[in-house]
């Protein structure tokens, strides 16, 4: 892992020269795009593509070094040395990485988040910043090879933090400092020459994890076609794979099965909205926790606490009063259906309504399974797709009009045949003039084993920016999951507290 991370020194070229600092984050950049060029012509760079030397300085092993970035967020990148390759990719739906040490695997969590952060800035810089609604603040000074430089960090909306160091004297980019799974890769951009209308560095050195490596850079390639497969996932070969349809069918047919099982659980579920501050830091703004149970296929939900504090007796008293009426309003409805059935058929039925519950599986129909590969995750065989819209498919319901725009990747647990971990992007903005998703609004679940029976939500990553009207709303929400418990009494008996007996 450690090695890897330096594989993505590769991108750094595409971006490095960039330009000058002042005081203001704005006008640094300003003078940072005009020492590179200007910002019309760093716009004009679609694709780049760069190849040298790497070096470790350890040990003075050297080898090939490659790198490729374009479509505003495709990025690979690659390097041997004494014969070992590493390398790593983002293909728009997932990122992976591939070493000697670890294999080929999937980039989850944290991770993967910082990872397609890093993509999309090697790709647009900072140029994107503001359409992305990502946040500009002031570092302070700093010193960089013994010269002054201004340093500007870069927020994403997710709450990625990049570092951005300009020389104050020629306002060019002379290092990057970049969040990768718990550590910070610092790239240093040094012997910059003119390459077309922009300038680029031709030395980089890299510090990862106390391991230093020089790149010497022989040539760049803007705006020169990539094919599309140098990002995507590697194949491997005799690795057997099932049947995508078939176990999609499995896993839709699992959904019904688990929400029986469900219905012999509570839960909680916390809620914590947060917003970026003016230094470009994650605040939390408010937070909800509620408990959770369902009740023959619907959820019964009520709030426990509010911003970390338990709600008040007479508060409580109205949410459990609450819980008993959709208790009551479930029965009507099921109740209503049997009637229908029996006037219909002469036998009573099991409800037919929609249930409460979107499944993920669900979710998946409107969508192209790509790039299948088997991995370990948590512990456990999983296999992972790679998914897109499915030109074919005709959505009839609002949540398959939306998932059908979504791009992503999907973790299906190998022996439960159970989604265990989803992550989904919006491709294109999706609804009307009365209220829209922009493109790039994400989402992510992770699910954790439960009782060695059933994969549950342990945590939701929420990126919503949405239009309305004429007013932009961004929402950025994490939601944890947790106290999983056997649930015997009967939800319509049950008060606060009973959650808590297995």
């Amino acid at each position: 892992m450690k090695n890897l991370r330096i594989v993505s020194v590769a991108a750094c070229v595409v971006i490095c020269a960039l330009g000058a600092f002042a005081q203001s984050p704005l006008k640094i950049i300003g003078q940072a795009n005009k020492a590179m060029g200007g910002e019309k012509a760093l716009k004009a760079v679609g694709s780049t593509q760069v190849a040298g030397r790497i070096t470790r300085v350890s040990d003075g092993a050297t080898g090939a070094f490659r790198s490729s970035a374009g479509g505003e967020s495709l990025y690979a990148a690659s390097y041997d040395l004494n014969g070992i390759e590493f390398s790593t990719g983002y293909n728009g739906k997932s990122g992976w990485m591939r070493d000697s040490k670890d294999g080929l695997r999937t980039v989850t969590g944290e991770a993967s988040k910082e990872f397609q952060a890093e993509a999309a800035y090697r790709n647009t810089r900072w140029l994107r910043a503001k359409d992305e609604k990502a946040k500009l603040t002031s570092g302070g000074t700093a010193v960089v090879d013994g010269r002054p430089a201004n340093v500007v960090v870069m927020t994403t909306a997710k709450g990625v933090r990049l570092k951005l160091y300009f020389d104050t004297a020629t306002g060019v980019l002379v290092r990057e400092e970049i969040p990768a799974n718990g550590a910070v890769k610092v790239f240093d951009y040094a012997d910059y020459r003119a390459v077309g209308a922009v300038r680029a560095p031709f030395l980089i050195k890299s510090t990862v994890d106390g391991e230093t490596y020089s790149i010497a850079v022989d040539s760049f390639a803007f705006n020169r076609p990539v094919e599309r497969a140098a990002f995507d996932f590697p194949k491997v070969s005799n690795e057997p794979i099932p049947n995508i349809a078939a176990l999609l069918d499995e896993v839709r047919l699992n959904a019904a099965k688990l929400d029986d099982i469900l219905e012999n659980y509570s839960f909680t579920q916390k809620s914590v909205e947060r917003d970026l501050n003016k230094n470009g830091e994650f605040i939390e703004k408010e937070s909800e926790k509620r408990s959770l149970t369902f009740y023959k296929g619907y959820r019964i939900s009520r709030t426990i606490e509010k911003n970390n504090r338990p709600l008040s007796p007479s508060d409580q008293a109205k949410e459990d009063k609450e819980a008993e009426k959709q208790v009551a309003e479930i029965e009507k409805r099921i109740a209503e259906r049997e009637r229908r059935d029996v006037i219909k058929t002469g036998v009573a039925g099991q409800p037919t309504g929609e249930r409460q519950r979107f499944t993920l599986a669900e979710a998946l129909k409107g969508s192209l399974l790509v790039n299948p590969r088997r991995e370990t995750f948590r512990g456990r065989e999983v296999i992972v797709f790679d998914y897109e819209p499915d030109p074919k498919f005709k959505p009839k319901t609002r949540n398959e009009k939306l998932f059908a725009l979504c791009v992503g990747a999907v973790w299906v647990d190998a022996a439960t045949k159970q989604v265990v971990r989803l992550d989904a992007v919006l491709s294109k903005s999706a609804g009307n003039f009365l209220a829209k998703a922009k493109r790039g609004t994400s989402f992510s679940l992770e699910n954790e084993f439960v009782n060695n029976e059933i994969w549950l939500p342990s945590r939701a990553d929420i990126n919503v920016q949405i239009k309305i009207l004429f007013v932009g709303i961004d929402i950025n929400n994490l939601v944890t999951y947790g106290d999983y418990r056997k649930f015997r009494t009967e939800v319509k008996d049950a008060v606060v507290g009973d959650e808590k007996k297995p």
